[in-house]
C-alpha cells in the first residue's frame, strides 16, 4: 500500500524581490514498511518537502495524497488529526518539555487523540519500553543524556501507533554512539514493519535507510535503492 504520493509538488515563497522556490515539480511515491532518506545540502529543499510529506505546510503546485486520499483539499482541521493519529514526528532539537518526565513527555500526543484513556498507560509504557527507557520512566527529562532525550521522543513519536514516522536529522545532536543507538531503533522498527523517512545530511545516517532520495536546489535529482550497511554513525 502506498502511504505517500507526490505529484508535480512545488512551493514557491513570495518575497519582496523574486519568488522562491523552494521545491520544483518533486514526484515519488513512499510504501507501506520502507525506510527512505531524503538527503541533501542546506538549501536543498528537503526540510520544505519534509514539512509538506509531514503534512505540517501547503504545497502551491501539485497534489499529495496520504493513504490514497487527496490531502489537497482537506481542512487545517483534519491535516492536524491526521498528523496526530496517522504521523509521528521527531527532531534534531527533540522538543520535549524538560520539567516532566519521560512517562508525561511520551502521554502528550495521547491527550490529544481518540484514543480511550484506559489505554494510555499500556501504550506508554510499550513506547518506553521499545526504546530501553522503563529505567528512566520517572525522569524529568532535562536530567537524561542527549541520547536518551532523543530515545524519549522516539517513543512519544510511536505512542499512538502511527502509519509513518518522520525523522528530522535525528542524530545531529549526539555524539556516534548515541547516534547510532538511536538509528539501531529506527533499524529495528523497520524490521518491525514500521514505515520510517528520514531527513538528513549525514552519510552515515543515511546508510541505515533502503532507499535514498537526493534533493538539490529543490529538484529531485536521484531516487535509488541501497542495502542498509547500518554503518556507525561518524
Amino acid at each position: 500500500m502506498k502511504i505517500l504520493e507526490l505529484k508535480n509538488i512545488s512551493k514557491i515563497y513570495k518575497t519582496e524581490g523574486d519568488d522562491v522556490n523552494a521545491l520544483s515539480d518533486v514526484s515519488f511515491d513512499i510504501s507501506s514498511g520502507e525506510f527512505v532518506a531524503i538527503m541533501g545540502p542546506s538549501g536543498s529543499g528537503k526540510s520544505t518537502l519534509l514539512h509538506i510529506i509531514g503534512l505540517l505546510d501547503r504545497q502551491t503546485r501539485g497534489e499529495v495524497r496520504f493513504v490514497e486520499q487527496s490531502t489537497n483539499d482537506f481542512s487545517d482541521e483534519k491535516l492536524a488529526k491526521i498528523r496526530n493519529q496517522k504521523i509521528g514526528f521527531v527532531f534534531q532539537a527533540f522538543n520535549l518539555l524538560p520539567r516532566e518526565s519521560v512517562y508525561d513527555n511520551v502521554k502528550m500526543p495521547l491527550i490529544y487523540s481518540d484514543i480511550s484513556e484506559k489505554l494510555w498507560e499500556q501504550k506508554i509504557l510499550k513506547a518506553i519500553d521499545s526504546v530501553g527507557l522503563s529505567h528512566r520512566i520517572k525522569i524529568p527529562t532535562m536530567k537524561l543524556s542527549g541520547g536518551e532525550k532523543q530515545r524519549t521522543a522516539i517513543a512519544r513519536a510511536l505512542v499512538c501507533d502511527p502509519e509513518i514516522v518522520f525523522a528530522d536529522e535525528p542524530t545531529g545532536n549526539l555524539d556516534s554512539k548515541s547516534g547510532t543507538q538511536v538509528m539501531e531503533i529506527f533499524d529495528r522498527l523497520n524490521s518491525e514493519g514500521k514505515t520510517v523517512v528520514l531527513i538528513t545530511h549525514e552519510h552515515g545516517t543515511a546508510s541505515y535507510a533502503r532507499r535514498v532520495i537526493s534533493m538539490k536546489d529543490g529538484n529531485l535529482v536521484e531516487d535509488k535503492m541501497q542495502q542498509s550497511s547500518k554503518a556507525a554513525i561518524k
